[in-house]
């Protein structure tokens, strides 16, 4: 018999949360200027499209992978977006790809063990809270983009 460990936050209250981060990071894609979307750096970090894939790649592909205990290598921008609507999209489709197989998971689901990618073999609730953490750290960098384009970006507790 497989015992739980004490609960803190519901499931229902982590999808929220995560959802909440995703909801900002959306509101951030739409502040960049289109061309500065695809080509703005400071420092020779990634321009936020390519934050985007990489933030596309990870959330709902790894959940789909971690319901169906499917392991998969981690590849990213295998489809070629040129335009920001196309990434506002896809934001979309991975938001609902990501309710829906969330539905799939039970309270026990958090405690197994996944390896993730076949590279990041953790409890699966480790694995949540990666994505989260990954999205709100280039979100940032999103931010200090958008500060140094002159616009003012979402408050970050707007979720």
């Amino acid at each position: 018999m497989k015992t739980l460990a004490a609960q803190v936050i519901t499931p229902e209250d982590l999808l929220k949360h995560w959802q909440g981060h995703r909801a900002l990071t959306r509101r951030v894609i739409e502040l960049f200027p289109d061309k500065d979307f695809f080509e703005f750096s400071i420092g020779g970090m990634r321009p936020f499209s390519k934050l985007a894939d990489e933030l596309l790649a990870i959330g709902a592909p790894a959940l789909k992978g971690i319901v169906n205990r499917n392991i998969q290598p981690y590849t990213e921008g295998s489809e070629k977006l040129i335009f920001k609507a196309q990434y506002l999209e896809k934001w979309d489709e991975a938001t609902a790809e990501i309710n829906e197989n969330w539905q799939k998971l039970t309270i026990e689901d958090f405690n197994e063990t996944f390896n993730l990618f076949g590279q990041y073999e953790f409890p699966i609730i480790h694995n949540i809270l990666y994505f989260i953490d990954n999205e709100v750290h280039h979100r940032g960098q999103g931010y200090v983009y958008l500060r140094a384009l002159g616009i003012e970006p979402p408050f970050f507790w707007e979720r």
